[in-house]
């Protein structure tokens, strides 16, 4: 019934719609500033975003503070987004995953369905292997770090369907933001500036999307 309710009130069209209306904002409107209503239901799609197991190995910091946008802006090389948009999100990954990460997921489990903490037990070991195996091979933040786009990609979607402008941004220093965040156990891997599109001054807001062709990028096997 709910997949039905949400067929009539998002149409196919309209995604499509809105996902070809959407593209990488270059030039915000300063003036213009995402409503409470719409920022809350941003932030909580990037918490409904799914992750391996569903630990979550990231945060993300929304920074509306003009100041402090302002000093990590030469950091991202002087973009304007990172200071004329409505909103800053950097997403930070979690640069390593221990036992007691793990034990936290699973008293979260319990706390939210009621699930007898012993019935997760052999769910715990396999999580606790799992990053123990990506801990001791070194590759457990380039794991964390896509789960971290995942979020991203969440968040750039529910902004084109709310009519919201996004950019995902890679090109900044990550370890001066990480300085002047104060970041330690976690890393900064991407940034999304959301807001208004100032279409006047954008001189990509014109130009039509140029995307292969679905031919070229998809199989049907």
């Amino acid at each position: 019934m709910q997949t039905e309710l949400g067929k009539e009130n998002l149409t196919n069209e309209t995604i499509l719609e809105q996902l070809n209306w959407r593209y990488a904002t270059k030039s915000y409107d300063k003036t213009k500033k995402i409503s409470n209503e719409d920022w809350e239901t941003l932030e909580t799609a990037l918490t409904l975003a799914p992750s391996s197991f569903g630990i979550q190995p990231y945060k993300f910091l929304v920074i509306t503070d003009p100041d402090l946008r302002e000093k990590l802006k030469p950091a991202a090389y002087g973009q304007s987004p990172i200071t004329d948009a409505s909103h800053l999100v950097v997403f930070a990954y979690k640069k390593t995953l221990t036992d007691a990460d793990i034990e936290h997921f699973v008293d979260r489990i319990v706390e939210v369905r009621g699930t007898p903490r012993e019935a997760l037990t052999e769910y715990e070991n396999i999580m606790k292997g799992s990053a123990k195996q990506a801990v001791d091979g070194g590759y457990i933040e380039i794991w964390n770090s896509r789960q971290a786009y995942i979020a991203l990609g969440f968040l750039l979607e529910t902004a084109a369907l709310l009519g919201l402008d996004a950019t995902p941004m890679e090109g900044f220093d990550a370890a001066q933001f990480n300085e002047i965040l104060g970041l330690t156990e976690y890393s900064a891997v991407a940034l999304a500036a959301v807001g208004y599109r100032d279409a006047a001054n954008d001189w990509l807001a014109p130009l039509a999307k140029v995307r292969m062709p679905n031919a070229e990028l998809i199989e049907r096997l």
